[in-house]
């Protein structure tokens, strides 16, 4: 057991994590840190690394890496987080401030970095910032809540999480599509046999799927194992998809088919787009802004397209605020709008890229809910991507992707 002391503060989607963690940097830290008030900390974080990806990719400054070795942008998340330890670790710094460190790591990544983190603990102080309770470090001797901006130190039992299951449910009905579908084949998507190598490296190997209407996927494999590769590949972002056996919504791939027309029957979601919307949108308009595939809303819309989007904020019990600033909401009820914004027009394929990714238990639940709620009430394929076992969800069949030394291969598991 480590003699130093070490801390895990809790957050929730109201906690003032930013503000924390600055004043800790700056040495303007709360009562019970001020042993750190005097010392240099180094900040392991998503935040942080995004900006060594964003320095890579717009000034070529390999910052974490040789330049003579893998760029960032093409390792998985265990390996960008490694990458980053490890350059903080060469600053020598005085303790370590983690931000969620699990997330978007596979089981075998986050054992791994969990026994690094352990050996760490005997010679540096570590501050585990988390969302998620069963993420915090074994070692950890003080516990706290950030409640908004006051730090409130809590008893280990405390941390327990709740078990409340009820408390996450969405009860009514997702609101009808707004018009016929687009597409109503039954077929959506049908690999065989793909295989995708960059250089000397297969990522995949032989992969055959087949999604259906209103299938519920899961999608899951380790980091590296080529889950983007296969999303990607399906959206049409991928030009290892020409020359493949692979059908998308009824067509060969490469029979001339634009992106766009493939874009055009998938919703999807990830995290990362949520940086993409920085205007004054109101909660409306943004799942208005899904039936138009803009960013933000820049036309009037229709009484039509208003009333379906407050039918779906009054789904979500968000109709107090369709009129509030998307950028001001807390973290879990934007992800909850982003998935309705995907699903507004009830795709052939809805596609969530990891949705609870950062967010605390209770959203992560109300996420959750939501997409099993979709996936019973629509004739939508959903694929939903996490690394992480979420309690209650509820897919049909899981497409797992197993790392193999000649390139993953695809295995479909009924749970």
């Amino acid at each position: 057991m480590s003699r130093l002391a070490h801390w895990a503060v809790f957050t929730d989607n109201d906690s003032r994590r930013g503000e924390f963690i600055t004043s800790l940097l700056e040495g303007n830290a709360p009562k019970d840190f001020e042993p750190f008030g005097r010392k240099a900390g180094a900040l392991y974080s998503k935040s942080a690394l995004d900006r060594f990806l964003e320095e890579e990719a717009r000034h070529d400054q390999h910052i974490l890496t040789d330049p003579e070795q893998q760029e960032l942008k093409t390792m998985s998340s265990g390996e960008r987080k490694k990458a980053l330890l490890t350059y903080l670790l060469k600053k020598e710094p005085d303790y370590l401030i983690l931000v969620n460190p699990f997330d978007n790591l596979d089981a075998p990544s986050v054992n791994s970095l969990e026994k690094l983190l352990t050996e760490l603990s005997d010679r540096i102080p570590i501050i585990q910032i988390l969302s998620r309770r069963s993420d915090m470090l074994p070692f950890a001797s003080r516990l706290a809540y950030l409640n908004g901006g006051e730090l409130v130190e809590i008893d280990k039992n405390e941390s327990e999480p709740s078990q409340d299951p009820g408390k996450a449910q969405l009860a009514d009905n997702i609101p009808p599509p707004p018009g016929e579908a687009g597409f109503d084949q039954g077929l959506l998507v049908r690999f065989t046999r793909v295989s995708v190598a960059y250089g000397d490296r297969t990522i995949l190997k032989d992969i055959n799927w087949e999604i259906r209407k209103g299938e519920y996927w899961q999608l899951r494999g380790e980091n590296g194992s080529g889950k983007s590769t296969l999303l990607s590949m399906i959206s049409g972002d991928n030009p290892k998809a020409y020359g493949q056996d692979l059908h998308l919504f009824g067509h060969q791939k490469g029979s001339g088919e634009t992106v766009w027309d493939l874009k055009h029957h998938i919703g999807y979601f990830s995290p990362a787009m949520i940086d993409r919307f920085r205007g004054y949108h109101s909660l409306e308009n943004m799942i208005i802004s899904g039936l138009t595939d803009s960013i933000g809303l820049y036309t009037q819309p229709t009484a039509t397209q208003q009333e379906l989007a407050r039918d779906w904020l009054r789904f979500l019990r968000l109709d107090p605020y369709s009129q509030h600033y998307f950028h001001e909401i807390s973290e879990g009820v934007q992800r909850l709008v982003m998935c309705a914004r995907a699903m507004v027009k009830h795709p052939p394929l809805l596609i969530l890229d990891e949705p609870t990714a950062g967010l605390d238990d209770d959203s992560a639940a109300l996420v959750v809910s939501l997409v099993n709620a979709m996936a019973r009430q629509s004739r939508t394929a959903i694929i939903y991507v996490s690394h992480r076992e979420e309690h209650g969800l509820e897919p049909e069949k899981i497409f797992q992707l197993n790392t193999r030394p000649q390139g993953s291969v695809g295995e479909v598991i009924v749970p």
